[in-house]
């Protein structure tokens, strides 16, 4: 079993899992869907292809370093009536939320081939990459040197790979946040995808939430 590891670091970050209508929403760390979207772009598959293989490697973020969960003020024109037409001189108001400077190092673990693949495809993408949504890309690349390990999920972000970032002023000294998917136990997080990208359907998955003490030697 091998561990794909990326870096997911920018300015702006927005993993939304229960957005609907106006209000569009961001977790406190990336969504799977989030994630395997990314690298949707990264390998050029179009939404309508089939996402089977990469919605079945297992998922892991370490947060390197807490984000600040910030709400945008937006405006909307053009927004669907009831009757499933468009309203053109309608304006509404459209919040939507972000994380500002967050890091995170995100493990995908599965068949060692598919990984490099992914690997490959993040080093030359073949659409640009964002964070979440489109108007939010990495400020640092996504794939990392060696980013490919021949070693288990937990055991990289708890002990193979060094911290991305330091930590925001006021969590200094404090263990690392870890959230593991796991098969049976844990929050239930709605952000499976079980189908193409085009059908917006996704199912249940367990995350465990744990914590890691990884030194922080970013300044060293």
């Amino acid at each position: 079993m091998a561990t794909l590891l990326l870096r997911l670091a920018g300015p702006m970050q927005a993993w939304g899992t229960t957005s609907r209508f106006d209000e569009r929403d961001s977790g406190l760390e990336p969504s799977k869907s989030g994630v395997i979207g990314l690298i949707c772009a990264a390998l050029g598959r179009d939404r309508a292809q089939a996402v089977d293989d990469l919605a079945a490697l297992r998922m892991g973020v370490r947060v390197d370093r807490e984000g600040l969960l910030m709400r945008d003020y937006q405006t909307a024109t053009g927004v669907l009536l009831a009757s499933g037409k468009a309203d053109l001189k309608r304006t509404v108001i459209s919040p939507r939320y972000y994380l500002a400077d967050a890091v995170f190092l995100v493990g995908l673990e599965g068949n060692a081939g598919l990984l490099r693949h992914i690997q490959q495809a993040l080093r030359q993408p073949h659409w640009p990459l964002a964070l979440g949504r489109k108007s939010m890309p990495p400020s640092q690349p996504v794939w990392l040197e060696e980013g490919v390990q021949e070693h288990e999920l937990e055991d990289c972000l708890r002990h193979r790979w060094p911290r991305l970032a330091p930590p925001q002023r006021e969590q200094a000294g404090q263990p690392l946040r870890l959230m593991l998917e796991h098969p049976s136990e844990g929050a239930v997080r709605l952000d499976q995808p079980v189908a193409p990208f085009a059908e917006r359907r996704f199912g249940p998955r367990f995350v465990k939430s744990e914590v890691a003490d990884v030194p922080d030697t970013t300044d060293a």
